[in-house]
């Protein structure tokens, strides 16, 4: 079967330091690193993700901006398009990574599905270009925005494998809640680094 590896959102903003950052973050990026250095040749597409928001509006209501944000639907300003917290995490080596979306250019966007590359291509028509039929998942947060790619990548008609140590969440509630509706959508939980005795 071929197979791509999404890395959803692993940002500046994202990470600790943040504007918005989850714990958990770097320690995530530097895993993922870790994954790409051993397994980037068992993926026909490597694709990652970056929230990229414009810095001349609340970008659909995304950003509060009139009151406090409610951590649900509106957020503190991140990921402001051309910012050090819009850029990746440097514990994140891109050297393997073929294609990079950016979304929630003006709007909200959650998954990876809603972005696009630099020249309009969405990651939609790559898989299907490309063949794939699975799709291995990581990232940030695990709760919001792998959440919403992992749901989409189902309803796409792919196999979805989440590694449940290359991921970090806003809340462990949440995270545990979001990857239990993964699991129930027909996604598969492993892990990358499996434990050892």
């Amino acid at each position: 079967m071929v197979k791509a590896l999404f890395i959803v959102d692993v940002q500046n903003d994202f990470t600790e330091g943040g504007s918005l950052g989850v714990e958990g973050g770097a320690a995530v990026a530097l895993a993922i690193t870790r994954h790409l250095a051993a397994h980037h040749g068992d993926y026909a597409l490597i694709v990652a993700s970056r929230d990229w928001h414009s810095a001349s509006d609340d970008n659909g209501g995304h950003f509060a901006t009139d009151a406090a944000p409610d951590f649900v639907s509106t957020w503190p300003v991140h990921c402001v398009a051309g910012t050090e917290g819009a850029e990746y995490d440097p514990g994140l080596d891109l050297s393997h990574i073929g294609v990079h979306l950016k979304k929630g250019q003006g709007i909200p966007a959650y998954s990876l599905f809603e972005g696009v590359t630099d020249d309009g291509a969405a990651v939609a028509e790559l898989l299907r270009d490309r063949g794939v039929l699975e799709v291995d998942l990581v990232g940030i947060a695990t709760d919001y925005c792998v959440r919403a790619t992992g749901l989409d990548a189902i309803a796409h008609g792919t196999r979805v494998r989440i590694f449940t140590d290359l991921v970090a969440g806003v809340a462990p509630a949440s995270s545990e809640a979001a990857l239990a509706e993964l699991a129930h959508a027909g996604a598969e939980l492993a892990l990358a680094e499996p434990l050892r005795d």
